[in-house]
């Protein structure tokens, strides 16, 4: 089964940037999606961004135009790099990979956090 972890994230000002990974051994095998969420204190989860088993990318409108995925094969590793952050965008950052049973999976996620 792929059992996504994450890492990477911490504290930045606002219009810096952060990249987090999500390293997922077993996930390029061509029948795995991930997707990205966050879940802000006190807020619902929301969806972020998509990595699709075809390799497209797909980003919600808070998103686009800031965030970007990236890909490492050699080191089984899905990035989310995020640029000119906002304090909005401040919430807990989670991978989860999707498609037959043995791909899908959550990670604990990591704490991105952006001040004024």
């Amino acid at each position: 089964a792929v059992r996504p972890v994450e890492s990477g994230g911490g504290s930045v000002q606002s219009g810096g940037s952060l990249k987090v990974a999500c390293i997922a051994p077993g996930f390029f095998s061509g029948t795995c999606g991930m997707n990205w969420h966050r879940q802000a204190a006190g807020k619902q989860r929301e969806w972020v961004s998509r990595l699709t088993r075809e390799g497209a990318m797909e980003y919600s409108d808070s998103a686009t135009g800031r965030f970007a995925i990236s890909v490492d094969k050699a080191k089984d590793t899905v990035y989310l790099e995020m640029d000119n952050l906002k304090p909005e965008d401040t919430a807990m950052y989670s991978c989860q990979t999707w498609g037959p049973s043995w791909c899908r999976g959550w990670g604990q996620g990591t704490q991105v956090t952006v001040s004024s």
